[in-house]
């Protein structure tokens, strides 16, 4: 019995150390120093990282922040929240600096993490002059008065302390495709694994809802439960560089097919991007390694 206190204890301080380790950590002050924003830059942005693809409602315009958007996962359905300049409802009232660190580190104003539905996995690897030039873009669209309606997430998945040792398990700044050998592949494995966080819905993901790096784009369940998202690596996407390029701008296939479901909201954004742009995506969409599907 006299062991026990010492056990307890020793629980007790490993519980402790694992939450130290694992608590939200914004960006330092100092992380935007000698940054100065461009909204006009941040416009493209914001379509390179698709924002109003989950932040604006069907019923309204590309530039109302106002949320709502409903996706469905094992783990229960999150609802995008209202990101407009309203200073009650939206992040208006948030500093430059507590966005950025929602954005690259997925910690809200408040100091809790936020759940991995936003793709702060992908956009940490994003450049911070980007993240404050999309900032102020963000700064010059409407205000909405919605209130951000709530998760619908239960127990255990609703805890937020237990996403601490989730990124920590999951999160990388790592890039997948490790050599970008030419200026074209560098921008392209840019827009693709972060800003673009394609590999969110292209890659299959564990049973804690981590990305399965080594079947990078390879193809996953829809969370939806309705389909497949498809596998876009060499092995089973066999369109030219050309033709992704023009799908990305078009959305029209090389059959003369068009872009349906969730990529009609994305073509709505690659097709603002430059020809150098896309063609720097399709670059990159060919030189990741071919998987297979079973």
């Amino acid at each position: 019995m006299a062991r026990w206190p010492l056990i307890l204890g020793a629980m007790v301080a490993a519980i402790g150390s694992g939450w130290y380790v694992t608590r939200p950590a914004p960006l330092a002050d100092n992380a935007l120093d000698g940054l100065t924003p461009d909204a006009a830059r941040g416009a493209v942005t914001f379509a390179a990282a698709g924002c109003a693809s989950c932040h604006t409602s069907e019923a309204g315009p590309d530039t109302l922040l106002t949320g709502g958007k409903r996706f469905a996962s094992p783990f229960g359905t999150f609802v995008a929240p209202n990101i407009s300049s309203d200073q009650v409802h939206g992040v208006g009232g948030w500093s430059d600096l507590e966005l950025a660190s929602a954005i690259v580190a997925g910690v809200s104003q408040d100091g809790s993490h936020l759940y991995p539905a936003f793709p702060y996995t992908s956009y940490n690897k994003a450049d911070m002059q980007d993240v404050v030039d999309l900032i102020a873009h963000m700064r010059t669209l409407p205000a909405s008065d919605a209130p951000s309606p709530p998760h619908e997430i239960g127990f255990p998945f609703n805890l937020r302390a237990a996403l601490g040792p989730w990124k920590a398990l999951f999160v990388s700044e790592q890039w997948v495709l490790t050599t970008a050998e030419t200026d074209v592949l560098e921008r392209g494995r840019y827009l693709v694994e972060a800003l673009g966080h394609c590999a969110e819905c292209h890659t299959p993901r564990g049973a804690l809802g981590g990305l399965q790096r080594d079947q990078w784009m390879a193809g996953a369940p829809n969370p939806s439960g309705e389909g497949r998202i498809p596998n876009i690596t060499p092995a089973a996407l066999q369109w030219s560089e050309r033709d992704i390029a023009e799908y990305l701008k078009s959305g029209f296939t090389p059959d003369f097919d068009s872009a349906g479901g969730e990529m009609v909201a994305v073509i709505k954004n690659t097709s603002q991007l430059t020809d150098a742009d896309r063609a720097a995506i399709a670059a990159y969409l060919k030189a990741i390694p071919a998987i297979a599907n079973p």
